[in-house]
């Protein structure tokens, strides 16, 4: 045989364990490990969007410095968030949360998303060209420090995430309680030209407004408003991720 066509044709063990890695990476989705770096317990909820199988659970307690992981299916797309001030009784198992709720009156979500304001970490995984699509949105408003780390992937794979105690920051008319979260000014006031509907429901007509540009500035990668696209949602090919309430300790 032809030198040139031996070497076109010859491929060494770790060329083929690396195909064969990223075959079964897109076979099998993507693994999330949720870490709670906080010194408080906290009740992370898990939605997957529709047309998408759930995960092994829909809502978790974890209490500081535990971790938990699920393994996704392919092509899988959902979101992840953190439940926070949850009394839950341990004779029925009923019970609310004081941010990011979901309404079931459960640990369990049970195919209910957040109540906002809640920090999202939102997943699309084996998209456009198998390309894994991944964001943390600040869009909904924001109860609790999140990043977001690929690991094992191929790409440009960046962190992203809120790392900011937006909490200590909130306008008072933002503000929920005594501060346990900060609303979006969609949720807060309701009009098209915060929540990009209507006539503002392009992103010609929808800017940043001065509260977008708050949520911007602590937290450069996250999403501050809907078409927020351009420096917020990042890509990754064939990664797990890792998902860290309060990445520094937060009270």
């Amino acid at each position: 045989m032809d030198l040139n066509l031996m070497a076109i044709f010859h491929f060494s063990p770790l060329y083929i364990t690396l195909i064969m890695f990223t075959i079964c990476k897109g076979i099998s989705g993507a693994t999330f490990t949720i870490i709670n770096k906080c010194d408080y317990t906290v009740w992370p909820g898990i939605l997957s969007n529709a047309g998408s199988s759930r995960l092994d659970s829909t809502g978790l307690q974890l209490q500081p410095g535990a971790s938990r992981s699920f393994q996704s299916p392919p092509n899988w797309s959902g979101r992840f968030w953190a439940r926070t001030g949850c009394n839950f009784d341990p004779t029925t198992g009923q019970g609310t949360c004081t941010t990011g709720d979901c309404g079931s009156n459960q640990v369990e979500c049970n195919g209910a998303g957040a109540n906002p304001p809640a920090t999202l970490a939102e997943f699309t995984i084996g998209g456009s060209d198998n390309q894994d699509f991944y964001d943390v949105s600040l869009v909904d408003g924001y109860n609790l420090p999140m990043m977001v780390e690929p690991s094992g992937g191929s790409g440009s794979c960046l962190s992203t995430g809120c790392a900011t105690d937006l909490n200590q920051r909130c306008p008072a008319e933002l503000r929920v309680g005594d501060g346990a979260a900060c609303k979006s000014a969609c949720e807060a006031f309701g009009s098209p030209e915060y929540c990009c509907n209507g006539a503002f429901g392009t992103p010609d007509t929808c800017k940043p407004s001065v509260y977008s540009e708050m949520f911007k500035a602590a937290c450069p990668r996250s999403y501050s408003y809907a078409y927020d696209d351009a420096s917020s949602t990042f890509t990754c090919t064939g990664a797990d991720y890792t998902i860290t309430i309060c990445p520094s300790t937060t009270r």
